[in-house]
C-alpha cells in the first residue's frame, strides 16, 4: 500500500524538522558565521544561541571579532533575538557603543547601533561622546539611511535626559535640509517633531 503524495509529504516535512532540531547544537564557529550571508542562516544562528541560553558568552566571543564578516553575522543573529533575551548584553553596553562608533564597516555600525537602541539608557549611563557621535551621524549626508534614523533615535532618547538637550536635539532636526534625505529619514524626523514618536 502506498503513500498518498500529500501524507508523504508531510512525513518528509516531519523528518526535515526532526533532523534540524537535532542539529540545532552544532556549534557555532567563526568560519562558519564567516559563511552566514542570508536572513535564514541569521535565525539559525539565533535559534541556536537561544537554544544554549548564553546570549552574552555568544557575544563577547564573537560580535566584536576583527573579522568584520563574523561580527557582522553574530550581530545579524542577535538583532533576531527578543528584548528579554537581548538584556544580557546590558553590561557590554560601553563596549558596543565604542565599536558602533569606530567600526569602519557599515553593516557592523548599524547592527551594532540596532543592538544598543534596544538596550537601556539612562542618564547614569549617558556618555557625550556616544551622544556627539549620534547628533553628527543622524545628519550626515553621506551616512546609510539605516544609520542615519538609529542615530537620531538614539540621540533623542539621550537628549530626553534634559530639558536644554531636547530643545537643541530639536533645533537641530528642525534646521534640517530634509530634501536630501530618503524617507525612512523623513518619516522619523516628522514623528519626533510631530510628538509621536515614542521610545520603550
Amino acid at each position: 500500500m502506498f503513500l498518498s503524495e500529500a501524507p508523504l509529504l508531510l512525513l518528509l516535512k516531519e523528518i526535515f524538522h526532526i533532523f534540524a532540531e537535532n542539529n540545532l547544537g552544532m556549534a557555532i564557529t567563526s568560519d562558519r558565521l564567516r559563511q552566514t550571508f542570508s536572513e535564514g542562516g541569521a535565525l539559525e544562528i539565533y535559534h541556536e544561541i537561544k537554544s544554549d541560553g548564553d546570549f552574552l558568552g555568544f557575544t563577547k566571543q564573537y560580535a566584536f571579532d576583527s573579522d568584520y564578516r563574523v561580527a557582522r553575522s553574530a550581530l545579524w543573529g542577535l538583532t533576531k533575538a527578543t528584548d528579554k533575551e537581548l538584556s544580557q548584553l546590558q553590561v557590554l553596553l560601553d563596549e558596543l557603543i565604542n565599536q558602533a562608533m569606530h567600526t569602519e564597516n557599515s553593516s557592523v555600525r548599524r547592527l551594532t547601533l540596532s543592538i544598543i537602541e534596544r538596550l537601556e539608557l539612562t542618564e547614569d549611563n549617558l556618555r557625550t561622546d556616544f551622544l556627539d557621535y549620534c547628533l553628527d551621524h543622524m545628519v550626515a549626508g553621506d551616512e546609510l539611511p539605516g544609520i542615519q534614523t538609529l542615530s537620531m533615535k538614539l540621540a533623542y532618547r539621550m537628549c530626553s535626559f534634559y530639558p536644554e538637550l531636547k530643545e537643541e536635539f530639536k533645533r537641530i532636526i528642525e534646521a534640517m535640509e530634509i530634501s536630501y534625505y530618503k524617507p525612512a529619514v523623513k518619516g522619523l524626523r516628522a514623528k519626533i517633531l510631530g510628538g509621536k514618536y515614542q521610545y520603550k
